[in-house]
């Protein structure tokens, strides 16, 4: 299956370090070799970056890890194709328009023979997962009001991944730039980074950095990932059908199905 990485921070933050250690699993240390994007909030707007070649040896994600952009939120995804070609259309994560923002959403994970109810938003590529966002965005725009506050949102969202964990495995990362929803089926893991701080060792590859040096007493950030990417940090594990929505790097609702 693909694997996830999200980030939530209270200060515009490069996500380099993360990013180098995620983009070895796809094609070197791990098998998501189908492809890859990256989505970074500034403002309201987006900055994109997909490449359907493996992560690994991509120059276009070579690029991203030596260009440290800033940003609060931010999603990115390597894929392991199931569903649809190997193709740019096909690869997360997916972006569509919703009462004047941006929202971003990566999955990882199966959902066999999902069908979306009717609505406006239309999947571009083959992938079950951009039909499961499309699906998601459409009964989104038909229950909430435009003005809908966080908690009043997150709790709509947990019923839909609910909804759709029940038909397969469902990993997914959502967001539209103010916040950073997480839902678990199987797999996934976060941490948050806060002073006091210090090194850390990437899992993938012999990379080190010093976040003392990198940051001020101030800073938030936390790291969603489907799997841990650092050896020497104490990463929380979620559990089946934990959830957490993210703002600023700090988890502001967060629950667990029974």
């Amino acid at each position: 299956m693909c694997e996830l990485l999200g980030m939530s921070a209270n200060t515009p933050t490069d996500l380099c370090f993360s990013f180098t250690g995620l983009t070895r699993r796809g094609g070197d240390t791990g098998p998501h070799k189908d492809g890859w994007g990256v989505a970074f909030y500034e403002g309201k707007g987006v900055r994109q970056f997909h490449d359907p070649q493996p992560s690994a040896t991509s120059p276009v994600a070579r690029l991203v890890q030596e260009y440290p952009i800033k940003s609060r939120t931010a999603i990115c995804h390597i894929r392991q194709a199931n569903v649809g070609e190997i193709c740019l259309a096909n690869t997360h994560p997916f972006v569509r328009e919703l009462w004047g923002r941006y929202w971003v959403f990566a999955h990882n994970g199966q959902l066999p023979a999902f069908t979306r109810q009717p609505g406006p938003y239309e999947p571009v590529g083959e992938t079950d997962s951009e039909t499961i966002f499309c699906d998601l965005m459409n009964r989104l725009h038909h229950v909430l009001p435009r003005d809908a506050m966080p908690q009043q949102l997150a709790a709509v969202l947990v019923e839909l991944a609910e909804e759709y964990a029940a038909q397969g495995v469902f990993n997914c990362l959502l967001s539209n730039g103010n916040w950073l929803f997480s839902y678990c089926s199987t797999r996934m893991a976060s941490i948050t980074r806060r002073a006091p701080f210090g090194p850390a060792q990437l899992k993938d590859t012999d990379v080190t950095v010093d976040f003392a040096a990198e940051t001020t007493p101030d800073d938030v950030v936390s790291i969603i990932a489907t799997e841990p990417l650092t050896t020497d940090e104490a990463w929380d594990i979620y559990q089946p059908g934990e959830w957490k929505l993210w703002e600023q790097g700090e988890v502001v609702a967060s629950g667990q199905r029974n």
